[in-house]
C-alpha cells in the first residue's frame, strides 16, 4: 500500500525549496508537511473504515456534505492530478538534460513575448506525456504491470542515493542549518506537501479490502510514517552531498551525484461529468476518452508552465480537498440532519477553530444541509 505515496515529487521540489527557502534545514520541513498529511491520513482512515466504498474523498464529500461540495472537490482533485503530473513531465526534462551533460535550458524553447513563468516552452515534456498516454489507452494490464515496475525501480533508486550519498556525506555542507530561519522551514513545508500526494489513492481501496476496518488504518498510517522516514532521509542525503547554495533546483539529485564524482489507477468521480468521459474501450478496458483528455490538459500545462509555479498550485489544490474532508469529519461527528437543532448547529459554529473563514464555512454548509431534500446524509454509495 505504500508504494502509490512515495511519488516523484520528492526528486522534483527538494532541490528548489533546499536552496531557495530552507537550506539543509528542509528536512524539518518534510517533517512539518509529514505531520500535516498525518492528520488529514487520521480523517480519511475514518472515513475509509465507516464508508468502506471506492471514490476515496469524493465519495466522503457527497455522502456528509453533498452533490454541489462533492462537484467542487472532484473538480480539485482533476486539477490536482493534472498539475502533478506536469509538474513530474517538466522535471523529466531537467534530468534527461542532466544525462546528457547539458542544462535543462538547452531543451526548451524562449518564448520572449510571453509572461515570465511561462515562457519556457518544454517540448520533450509533451513527448513523455504522448507515451504515457498511449501505454495508458492501449491496455489496464500492461500500464499496471509497469506501473508496478516502475514502483520497484523506484524504490531500488531511493536506496541507492541514501546508501551511496551517505557514504560520500560532508557535515560541513550542514552549516549553517537553517539560513532562511523558520519561516523558511514552514514556507517550503507548504510547497513539499505535494511530495505526500496520493495516500488517498490508498482508501479508495477500501471495497476491495477483505476487512477494511483493520487493514485500510494500517495502510494509510504506516505507509504514511515510512514515507515521511524515507523523505527525510532523502532530504538529509541531498544536503550532506552538496552545499545548498550550490544545489541544482531543476535536477537536485543528479547534478549533486556529479560534484561527488561518479557512483493504481484511483477510482475518481467520473459520474458527475458527460458521459462521454466515462465510455470504456470494449477491446482495452480503459477510459479512452477521459485518458486522453486529462494527460492532454496536462500536456499543455507542462509545455508553457514553470516547476515552482506548478509546485504552488498543486500544494493549494491539495490542502484544500483535505480541508474539506476534515471539516465533513466534523459534521459527520456533531451534525445529523433532522435531530440537530438550530440552536445546537450555531453552537456549534460559535466553537469551531478560530478562523473566522473556517468557521463561516463551516456553518454555511450546516445551513446548506437543511436546504438540501436528497437526504444527502445518508450512508449511500455514490
Amino acid at each position: 500500500m505504500g508504494l502509490p505515496v512515495i511519488g516523484a515529487g520528492i526528486f522534483v521540489l527538494t532541490g528548489l525549496e533546499a536552496r531557495d527557502e530552507a537550506g539543509p534545514a528542509v528536512v524539518l520541513s518534510y517533517v512539518v508537511s509529514g505531520t500535516s498529511a498525518l492528520l488529514s491520513v487520521f480523517c480519511y482512515t475514518e472515513f475509509a473504515v465507516e464508508i468502506p466504498v471506492a471514490g476515496g474523498s469524493f465519495a466522503y464529500l457527497r455522502v456528509e456534505l453533498g452533490d454541489f461540495v462533492a462537484f467542487i472537490a472532484a473538480g480539485n482533485i482533476l486539477l490536482e492530478y493534472v498539475i502533478g503530473g506536469a509538474a513530474v513531465a517538466r522535471s523529466w526534462t531537467s534530468y534527461f538534460a542532466t544525462l546528457c551533460n547539458h542544462k535543462p535550458d538547452d531543451f526548451r524553447i524562449q518564448a520572449h513575448n510571453l509572461p515570465d513563468g511561462y515562457n519556457q516552452l518544454d517540448p520533450i515534456s509533451i513527448g513523455i506525456i504522448i507515451f504515457v498516454c498511449i501505454l495508458a489507452v492501449s491496455s489496464t494490464k500492461g500500464s499496471s504491470r509497469l506501473n508496478y515496475i516502475a514502483s520497484v525501480v523506484h524504490i531500488i533508486v531511493i536506496a541507492f542515493i541514501i546508501i551511496c550519498g551517505l557514504i560520500n556525506a560532508n557535515v560541513k555542507n550542514y552549516t549553517p542549518f537553517a539560513p532562511f530561519g523558520v519561516r523558511g522551514i514552514f514556507k517550503a513545508s507548504a510547497v513539499l506537501f505535494f511530495a505526500y500526494v496520493g495516500f488517498d489513492a490508498v482508501s479508495t481501496m477500501a471495497e476491495e479490502t477483505k476487512n477494511p476496518g483493520r487493514d485500510i488504518p494500517i495502510g494509510l498510517v504506516g505507509s504514511m510514517v515510512i514515507t515521511t522516514l524515507i523523505y527525510c532521509l532523502l532530504a538529509v542525503t541531498l544536503c550532506l552531498m552538496a552545499p545548498y547554495k550550490s544545489i541544482d533546483p531543476d535536477a537536485p539529485f543528479s547534478r549533486a551525484f556529479e560534484t561527488i564524482g561518479p557512483l493504481p489507477y484511483p477510482h475518481r468521480p467520473y459520474h458527475m461529468i458527460p458521459p462521454w468521459f466515462a465510455k470504456v474501450d470494449p477491446k482495452t478496458g480503459t477510459p479512452i476518452n477521459a485518458t486522453v483528455a486529462m494527460l492532454a490538459a496536462t500536456a499543455i500545462i507542462a509545455f508553457f508552465t514553470k516547476l515552482a509555479i506548478l509546485s504552488d498550485l498543486l500544494s493549494i489544490s491539495t490542502l484544500f480537498i483535505f480541508m474539506l474532508v476534515a471539516v465533513a469529519l466534523l459534521v459527520r461527528r456533531y451534525y445529523v440532519d433532522g435531530e440537530t437543532s438550530t440552536a445546537n448547529r450555531n453552537k456549534r459554529c460559535l466553537h469551531f477553530p478560530d478562523s473566522c473563514i473556517l468557521r463561516s464555512y463551516f456553518c454555511l454548509i450546516l445551513k446548506h444541509s437543511q436546504a438540501d431534500q436528497r437526504g444527502w446524509l445518508r450512508l449511500e454509495k455514490p
